[in-house]
């Protein structure tokens, strides 16, 4: 049958520029490329199809295809991270850094979001708020693995997809509990997308009706002395 916009499937992929590879859900790969993180957690990813879940361009290629599928697709940078816009290469004076700028620094300023350095010239520092592949025509090699129908592992999928983490969930007749680990509400990623998964498990997933998330504190035990 048919993948349609609204389904849930596990997918995996390599986005390359040229020769190079930028993401990838392979460990190998990643590695072989120079973009490896111990962080991240690699294998197939499970995505809402239609939800922009990936770049536009392979979001929209998937549509239609079969379980199974392997294929490879052009994307143009207008389904992709954009054309590169000239307007969004702004000159701030030095003293505005709380520490010194160099080329290739990331910093986030108040009126335009987060951007990078891309030159110093005496008191002026020249910062791009362009996305980095922002222009790039993009090529992403994928494999439909499979189609996800069980609503848990569809819930699992999204709190992955978003929060790059694998949590303790269960579901028990609409009644979504997760567990939280210990020191997650220092976890910028998580109170970032926290909202938005919340959202897309009632919008996506048919049959949750409630979500709890459990966190739970137990008293250190004292040392003997």
């Amino acid at each position: 049958m048919a993948i349609k916009e609204g389904d849930f499937i596990r997918l995996s992929y390599s986005g390359s520029v040229g020769e190079k590879v930028f993401d990838t859900t392979d460990e190998a790969e990643a590695k072989t490329a120079g973009i490896h993180s111990e962080n991240a957690i690699y294998g197939p990813v499970t995505i809402c199809v239609g939800q922009k879940h990936v770049i536009v361009g392979l979001d929209e290629e998937l549509v239609g295809k079969k379980a199974g599928t392997e294929g490879t697709v052009t994307v143009q940078p207008d389904k992709a991270f954009g054309e590169r816009d000239p307007k969004k290469i702004q000159s701030y004076p030095k003293n505005k850094f709380s520490q010194k700028p160099v080329r290739g620094m990331p910093v986030k300023m108040d009126e335009q979001g987060e951007g990078t350095v891309v030159d110093v010239i005496g008191s002026r520092v020249i910062v791009d708020f362009n996305a980095p592949l922002a222009g790039q025509t993009l090529t992403y090699h994928y494999k439909m693995e499979d189609k996800v129908n069980d609503p848990l592992d569809q819930l699992k999928g999204l709190v992955r997809l978003y929060a790059g983490r694998e949590l303790e969930i269960a579901l028990d007749e609409g009644k979504a509990t997760v567990t939280l680990p210990p020191g997650i509400t220092y976890d910028r990623r998580w109170l970032l997308w926290r909202g938005r998964i919340i959202h897309e498990s009632f919008e996506l997933i048919k049959g949750i009706t409630e979500i709890v998330l459990v966190e739970t504190y137990k008293k250190p035990e004292k040392k003997e002395e």
